[in-house]
């Protein structure tokens, strides 16, 4: 006998086209901004790249180009969950970020004794990149959970703690530019949530003595925190010509890069990248290669890029129909801020040599993969403010 379908429920249909409608309200210059940098990326990769690997001219291209595509899935699956559903997840979350972190002490690889990586059958994991994003989601949980007999002074050293631990480990891989975004992101969920300012006097207070500690009285006493090529990276960009042979090579390389490029760039002519004066001209050092090759038309273009996300980033964070939602976009606006600026810094000189990644411009599958996880949770947050109130969709642009 033939089958007869059942008929949807009120809930289901309502469901269906609730998800349909969602789809309907993304952001689109968020989506502008993010698939145009990975567009950058892309391009600028085919160029400077094509003689890295012998036989294989296109390998970062393909490679980076898959990890967009997968990206982009990624983006539009998460576009469409409630966010607020991750709020109930948040030990769930918090806890895998410290086995992740901790696994890959133990199991993982990686290059003049750090240990950063886990090797997959088909890709490079690294756990540290996507605890950007579990830090974010797991954090900003926590940080609205109030204690009946909690004072304020106890909740921010609480948050601190939840947010410097994960920090703690990571830097011990040794990866200080990861540690670093995770105490931004750590400073900038505190900050939203109302953290008094007087809280905040005292951490820059505990900063600046934890910055004297490991700088100078730890050095002198013999017991030195960080690794001596740490601390020369650290130190060289303030006088980049004292050791242009050592610590301050790669700062100089970026910035005769970035000088020869001119208004309109190099063309076939970029030597700097192209021929491997320029290290890491891949990741680290992508946005010297492109201001090598386009000049400032190109660098400008990957600029305005980022601040149309950055923008968009803290628009979508106060459109949140909670504050859930307002944490959790605060978190990924500082995440994206803080690697842009000290990336880009350390590109002209400004910033010490940390190997923070340029988000959706530096090579690398977990770093773009994440990136477009964490823009994909912004559009969830500006979609479900649409839903739960569609009069506010005429005055969110």
């Amino acid at each position: 006998m033939p089958t007869i379908a059942r008929p949807q429920t009120f809930d289901e249909r309502s469901a269906g086209i609730g998800a349909r409608a969602g789809l309907l309200k993304l952001d689109p210059l968020t989506a502008l901004a993010a698939v145009g940098l990975i567009a950058c990326s892309i391009v600028a990769l085919g160029f400077t790249t094509r003689n890295e690997i012998a036989g294989d001219p296109f390998y970062y291209t393909i490679r980076q180009s898959i990890y967009a595509v997968v990206g982009i899935a990624l983006m539009f699956a998460l576009a469409r969950i409630d966010y607020s559903r991750f709020r109930e997840l948040r030990v769930g979350l918090y806890s895998l970020l410290i086995a992740l972190n901790l696994a890959v002490l133990a199991i993982g690889f990686g290059a003049g004794g750090a240990r950063r990586w886990i090797e997959l059958p088909f890709f490079q994991f690294q756990p540290s990149e996507l605890g950007k994003l579990l830090l974010v989601l797991a954090l900003a949980g926590f940080a609205i959970d109030r204690a009946r007999r909690q004072t304020e002074w106890q909740r921010t050293a609480r948050l601190l703690l939840l947010g410097f631990m994960p920090a703690l480990i990571v830097f011990v891989q040794p990866s200080l530019g990861t540690a670093l975004v995770y105490c931004a992101v750590t400073f900038a969920i505190l900050f939203v949530s109302g953290t008094p300012w007087q809280h905040f006097a005292a951490m820059g207070g505990l900063a600046a003595a934890a910055i004297a500690i490991v700088l100078v009285a730890a050095p002198a006493v013999g017991q030195p925190v960080l690794q001596g090529y740490q601390l020369e990276r650290l130190t060289s960009f303030l006088n980049p010509s004292d050791d242009p042979a050592d610590s301050s090579y790669q700062t100089k390389q970026s910035l005769t890069a970035i000088g020869s490029g001119g208004k309109l760039g190099r063309g076939d002519d970029a030597t700097q990248a192209q021929q491997g004066f320029l290290p890491e001209n891949h990741n680290d050092f992508i946005f010297a290669a492109t201001a090598e090759r386009w000049g400032f038309a190109g660098a400008a273009l990957v600029l305005s890029l980022y601040a149309l996300l950055i923008w968009r980033a803290l628009r979508i964070t106060t459109l949140s129909k909670n504050l859930y939602g307002s944490l959790v976009g605060a978190g990924i606006a500082a995440m994206l801020l803080f690697q842009v600026f000290v990336n880009v810094g350390m590109n002209v000189g400004l910033m010490p040599v940390t190997g923070v990644p340029l988000p959706l411009m530096s090579y690398g599958g977990t770093s773009v993969l994440v990136t477009f996880m964490a823009v994909g949770l912004l559009q969830s947050i500006y979609v479900q403010s649409q839903l739960s109130s569609p009069g506010r969709l005429r005055t969110a642009q």
